[in-house]
C-alpha cells in the first residue's frame, strides 16, 4: 500500500509540473463562449441517419446536431447519454464499432457504457445498446474504455474504481451476438489490486484478443507494461507477462496489426521518455524490442499523458508502418510523423505536424493515410487532419475540422472501404461533453 501511495503522490506532482506551462490554455477550452445547440437525450427509434441532415445543414432528430463552420460540416450526439466522457472506436470487416461512456443524467455520479455500430462507414448508426449494470468505469479521455471485435465476438475492457481515488483494476465484458447482449468478463490482469490503466485491445486475424496495460504488481513504485491474450474471445486470459518493467506511468499504449498478422505495440519508455516499439511474430507468445520511434532523447521526470499511434498500409504493402508521436524535448517539442518500410525496425526522419499539436491518431486504407490531431489555439482546442495523395507520403498541410471554442479533444480516425471516419469529443462552454464525427472523403 505504501508504494501505491508513493506512486500516486509522485505521478500527481510530476503531472502538475508538466502541465504548468499548458494550464492557462487548457482552462480556456472550458470557459470560452460558443454556439448553442439543442440537446435531447431521447434515443432514435432504429437508425440515426446523417444523410438527409447533412444535405439540409440542420438536424431533423433532436439527438443530432449538425455543425456548419467555414471549414467543416460534422455531426454530434450523446447517443442517449447525458454526456460522453470516454469512448473507443474499432473497425472490423467494414463495420465500425463504438463503445461510449458517460452519465445518464446531470445528477448521476456513475459512468454508464453504451455500444453502437455502423455498417456503412458512419453514415447511419444502429440504436445504442446499454451494457447494463456492469462494473462501473472511471475511464476518461486519454485513459479511455477499450473495444475490439472479430466477427460476432466483441470485447470491452475498462478501468474501474479501486481503493484509492482515480486508481483501480481492470474490468471486462464480452458479447457473442454482435453487441446485442453483454456478459461480465474477468480481469485480464488476473488480480484486482493496485492500479491498472491506459490499456489497449486488438483482435488478430485468427480471432485471438490481445490486451496491454500499465501496472505495478510488484509494488516497485514504477508502472510496467503488461500483456495478456485470450484464445476464447475474452472469456478467459492466459497468465499476464511483463513486456517492460519500467515505463512512463500515464501514457496510453497502441497496438497495430500488420497485413500478415504481426503485432506491434507502441508505448512511452522511461529513460529517455521517447516512444518505444515492440513486435511479436508468433501471435503474442514472445515479444522483442523493434526500435525507438523518434529518437529525441527526451529526459523528463514526469508524465505528459500523451501516447502515440500506429497504422499499417494494406495487404499490398505488408511492411509499411506509419506513426505519430509526441515529445516534450526542448526546442523539438511537438507532434511528429514518421514512416517505416520494414515493420518498424527503422524509421524516417521525424516531420513536425501542426503548431501546438498534442493528441493524435492515424489510419490507413488502400495506400492512403490520414493523420488527425488536436491543437491548442488562443481560444481553445481544435481538431485538424492531414491526408496523403496516392503514391506519396503524408501531405502535412492541415485542414481544420472544428472551431477552437468547441474545445474538441483526443480525436480518433478509422478507415473502411467507405472512407475515413474522424471522431472526437467536444465540450462547448456550459454544455455537456458530446461525441462528434465526420466522414472524410
Amino acid at each position: 500500500m505504501f508504494s501505491i501511495i508513493r506512486y500516486t503522490t509522485r505521478a500527481a506532482f510530476n503531472t502538475l509540473i508538466f502541465f504548468r506551462k499548458f494550464a492557462v490554455t487548457y482552462l480556456r477550452t472550458l470557459q470560452r463562449p460558443c454556439i448553442t445547440f439543442s440537446s435531447d437525450p431521447a434515443l432514435p427509434a432504429v437508425l440515426i441517419s446523417l444523410t438527409a441532415t447533412a444535405m439540409t445543414g440542420c438536424s431533423s432528430d433532436p439527438l443530432l446536431d449538425i455543425v456548419q463552420s467555414p471549414v467543416a460540416l460534422y455531426s454530434t450526439s450523446t447517443f442517449g447519454l447525458y454526456d460522453v466522457s470516454t469512448f473507443d472506436v474499432y473497425a472490423e470487416n467494414d463495420v465500425i464499432h463504438i463503445l461510449a461512456g458517460g452519465k445518464i443524467s446531470a445528477e448521476d455520479k456513475q459512468i454508464k457504457l453504451s455500444y453502437l455500430r455502423s455498417e456503412d462507414g458512419g453514415k447511419t448508426w444502429q440504436q445504442p445498446v446499454n451494457l447494463g449494470n456492469l462494473v462501473e468505469t472511471i475511464a476518461s479521455r486519454g485513459n479511455d474504455v477499450q473495444l475490439a471485435a472479430k466477427g460476432e465476438n466483441l470485447l470491452a475492457v475498462w478501468q474501474t474504481k479501486g481503493e484509492l481515488s482515480g486508481m483501480g483494476p481492470l474490468a471486462s465484458a464480452y458479447s457473442r451476438d454482435n453487441g446485442l447482449t453483454w456478459k461480465a468478463g474477468i480481469n485480464p490482469a488476473a488480480n484486482n489490486a493496485g492500479d491498472q490503466s491506459h490499456l489497449d485491445l486488438i483482435a488478430d486475424r485468427q480471432g485471438r484478443f490481445h490486451a496491454a496495460w500499465l501496472e505495478d504488481p510488484e509494488e516497485t513504485g514504477w508502472q510496467s507494461l503488461r500483456y495478456a491474450r485470450s484464445l476464447d474471445n475474452g472469456e478467459h486470459w492466459n497468465k499476464p507477462v511483463t513486456l517492460d518493467d519500467s515505463t512512463c506511468s500515464c501514457c496510453w499504449n497502441a497496438f497495430a496489426l500488420s497485413p500478415d498478422n504481426k503485432l506491434n505495440l507502441l508505448y512511452r519508455d522511461m529513460k529517455p521518455r521517447d516512444m518505444a516499439l515492440l513486435e511479436s511474430n508468433d501471435d503474442g507468445k514472445s515479444w522483442q524490442r523493434a526500435s525507438t520511434v523518434g529518437s529525441f532523447g527526451w529526459q523528463f521526470d514526469g508524465c505528459p499523458h500523451v501516447g502515440g499511434s500506429l497504422a499499417y498500409d494494406g495487404a499490398g504493402h505488408p511492411g509499411k508502418l506509419k506513426s505519430l508521436v509526441w515529445t516534450g524535448a526542448g526546442q523539438n517539442a511537438g507532434l511528429y510523423y514518421l514512416s517505416s518500410e520494414n515493420s518498424g525496425k527503422s524509421w524516417s526522419m521525424p516531420q513536425k505536424t501542426g503548431n501546438t499539436a498534442i493528441h493524435s491518431d492515424i489510419a490507413a486504407f488502400d495506400g492512403y493515410f490520414i493523420a488527425i490531431w488536436d491543437e491548442m489555439e488562443p481560444e481553445g482546442s481544435s481538431v485538424f487532419y492531414a491526408k496523403t495523395e496516392a503514391g506519396r507520403d503524408l501531405h502535412l498541410k492541415p485542414f481544420r475540422l472544428t472551431q477552437a471554442h468547441n474545445a474538441a479533444t483526443h480525436p480518433r480516425i478509422i478507415a473502411t472501404r467507405y472512407g475515413f471516419l474522424a471522431l472526437w469529443t467536444e465540450k462547448p462552454s456550459r454544455q455537456a461533453s458530446r461525441l462528434a464525427w465526420q466522414i472524410l472523403e
